[in-house]
């Protein structure tokens, strides 16, 4: 502390040092006070592989907008029905007895269901009727794009026109009968829409060439630009109000104070943007906003980067908080039911909770009742006691940048003798949130600590901290925020110095394959989804030919050369490629295993299986298990119990831990087919 103050150059800027630093002792703190407590808790009994394949019964769950119902998907045996509750106590009962929906939308009159999934629209009235069906995705890339709240019963569709070589975009209105509205048509992609309350577009936001804007739209159908968004600034319209002013959520204006995170805003009638909430902690983007279904007036928002928290906005305040305070260290989803009586929807989340569970909380009184929670739904649902804490710690990296993260603790494990394993999760644009993951629950069930980095390039902490990695993505700066967490967690007590592994998916593979190749000291092993060996070359042929190239939405390579990756750009890639596994194979000695899908349109499978024979060429110990057709991660049951049993495989194999339950004749079978290469660890089901 004392060399703290020595340091400070200024009054400012030392107390800003010295709350990092107190921050920073207090989350130590708390680390080591939470490993204590998992200590000495009983060791939790171990689970079957299949217990973590995340095979839940209700598939989506949404509040009428009276409060009346709950309408939910729920999986039976092979088939997905959609069921509808009274919230007053009554019985549930089927309203659709097969859908491949994966969403539903109540109408805003409450007597039409929307049921939504990748190739087609649904649609079922609370009396059982039935509506149109309508085709998504196709020649016109037809969409869904939202409900119509400005009429009883409809939706909004985005659809493509051909216009000779080029294209052309429509929104169109489309009620329960299948009556269609033009309401727009554009030369830009519009991604978002504001109507009024006579269902006229009154705002849209739209992708135009090289960056997003919105603009108003006037009552002649011409624009008037209100924002110029920079790359990595979104925003999302939640409704106009009738004074002219427009609420949304996002980051737009990031150079504004506070504005550098998503957070719940309104645009006034002049232009004037104003925060409504963000994230009290100064850490997190906004995740989830809860809408009043009257006035979309929002009233909660939640917060899941670091520590989950859910409060209320406006005179939500109170109601919030005091349906939290009943869900003391919970993570809170709200829907709200409309009118002061009205039900609301809770969901109890947690990671050591699988599933969700839900109550119906009533405003009247402050009571809350459990829903959903009979045993052919809960079936199968781990015990919580069995699964692992997961607690929010940050830690300075050797630049001075604060790194957010989180570790998981299995519950009657010594954390300092136990292996430590490094997930590292994929985009590099997306992030690990407070709640459930299956994968970390597997090793931690086995008795792996896990460590969950958000390196700078992550979102979910802000703009600033995404661009702070400068494109730096080879064996450089975000690499190294992975590999300082790693050292800093073995300096706080946590994790066995001689038994790390890292493992990961996508760009969590490559950081994997970064890890074996340039920190071998600490990595003793790896297991790698889908990795692009070389991350200039895979950048370079997902704009050019992969799946998520320049799509009308927003352009990729934009985003990418934002963030200094584009590998269209020579010095780019050949900044990468001279970093890459690829190019450093010779490097590499450490046993890995390799698994990606022969379909991949994100991770070019020729890229894996030619990293995979360079190793093998040189005489390198690796596996490599390769789903025929899969595509970026596995799907269907078996592929998805091959990944989870390969890597317990590997680590066990390398780390120590629990043998691996004995694979079934279905996954024998599999494994048998499709290893490409069989190392050590996977001879009794190479093919003879």
């Amino acid at each position: 502390m004392k060399m703290l103050r020595i340091l400070c150059g200024s009054i400012a800027f030392c107390a800003l040092l010295l709350t990092q630093h107190n921050v920073l002792a207090q989350a130590n703190e708390s680390l080591r006070s939470v490993e204590q407590a998992q200590q000495v808790l009983p060791r939790a009994p171990r689970l079957p592989r299949a217990a973590f394949l995340e095979a839940r019964t209700l598939v989506a769950v949404q509040l009428s907008p009276t409060g009346d119902f709950v309408a939910y998907l729920r999986e039976q045996k092979d088939s997905r029905a959609l069921w509808l509750l009274p919230t007053d106590g009554g019985k549930a009962r089927p309203l659709a007895g097969s859908t491949q929906a994966d969403q539903v939308m109540w109408s805003r009159d409450g007597r039409w269901l929307f049921l939504r999934g990748s190739r087609s629209l649904g649609i079922v009235g609370v009396d059982g009727r039935a509506g149109v069906r309508v085709p998504l995705g196709g020649i016109e890339q037809r969409r869904v794009m939202q409900l119509d709240r400005s009429q009883p019963a409809a939706v909004l569709l985005r659809e493509r026109v051909r216009v000779g070589k080029g294209e052309r975009w429509r929104i169109v209105r489309m009620d329960v009968h299948g009556k269609r509205t033009l309401l727009r048509e554009d030369a830009h992609w519009i991604h978002d829409v504001a109507l009024d309350a006579q269902g006229r577009i009154v705002a849209l936001a739209r992708f135009e060439g090289d960056h997003d804007a919105l603009h108003r739209v006037r009552a002649d159908g011409s624009l008037r630009k209100v924002l110029r968004l920079r790359p990595m600034e979104r925003l999302d319209l939640l409704a106009a109000r009738a004074d002219g002013s427009l609420l949304m959520t996002g980051n737009p204006d990031s150079t504004a104070p506070g504005g550098d995170f998503r957070r719940v805003m309104r645009l006034d009638a002049d232009d004037r943007l104003q925060t409504l909430h963000q994230d009290p902690r100064g850490e997190a983007d906004l995740d989830e906003v809860a809408l009043d279904p009257r006035t979309q007036m929002p009233l909660a928002a939640s917060y899941r980067s670091t520590v989950a928290a859910t409060y209320g906005i406006g005179d939500a305040q109170a109601t919030v908080a005091a349906i939290t305070r009943k869900f003391p260290g919970r993570d809170i989803g709200l829907q709200v039911g409309g009118g002061p009586s009205a039900h609301w929807l809770v969901s109890e989340r947690a990671a050591t909770l699988r599933d969700a569970r839900l109550y119906l909380y009533d405003p009247r009184n402050g009571d809350v009742r459990r829903i959903l929670d009979e045993p052919g739904i809960t079936t199968g649902v781990p015990d919580e006691t069995a699964l692992a804490r997961k607690i929010a710690v940050s830690y300075v990296a050797s630049d001075g940048l604060r790194v957010h993260g989180f570790v998981l603790l299995p519950p009657g494990v010594d954390a300092a003798r136990a292996p430590l394993i490094a997930q590292v999760h994929g985009g590099p644009i997306s992030h690990f949130r407070a709640g459930y993951d299956g994968t970390a629950q597997f090793l931690a069930n086995r008795g792996y600590v896990v460590f969950q980095s958000n390196f700078r390039g992550s979102t979910g902490h802000g703009r600033a901290y995404t661009f702070a990695s400068n494109g730096d993505y080879g064996n450089g700066r975000v690499q190294r925020d992975i590999v300082e967490g790693v050292r800093w967690l073995l300096a706080q007590g946590i994790g066995d110095a001689n038994r790390v592994g890292i493992v990961g998916h996508s760009f969590g593979g490559y950081s994997t394959l970064l890890g074996l190749t340039f920190q071998p000291e600490l990595f003793k092993v790896g297991v790698a989804g889908a990795p692009p060996a070389d991350l200039g070359w895979g950048m370079r042929w997902l704009v050019q030919s992969g799946d998520q190239g320049d799509l009308p939405d927003r352009s990729l390579q934009h985003t990418l050369r934002a963030l200094s990756l584009d590998a269209t750009d020579p010095a780019t890639y050949a900044r990468l490629h001279a970093q890459s596994p690829q190019a450093n194979a010779m490097k590499m000695q450490r046993p890995l295993l390799i698994m990606a899908g022969g379909a991949d349109r994100t991770v070019a499978i020729r890229e894996v299986i030619h990293y995979s024979a360079t190793l093998k060429s040189l005489g390198r110990p690796v596996t490599l298990l390769v789903e025929p057709g899969g595509g970026h991660s596995p799907v269907e049951p078996i592929p998805r119990e091959a990944y989870l049993f390969a890597m317990e495989t590997m680590l066990q194999r390398h780390l120590g831990g629990p043998v691996p339950e004995a694979p079934g004749q279905r996954l024998r079978a599999y494994l048998r087919e499709n290893l490409r290469l069989a190392g050590p660890e996977f001879t009794a089901f190479a093919k003879k």
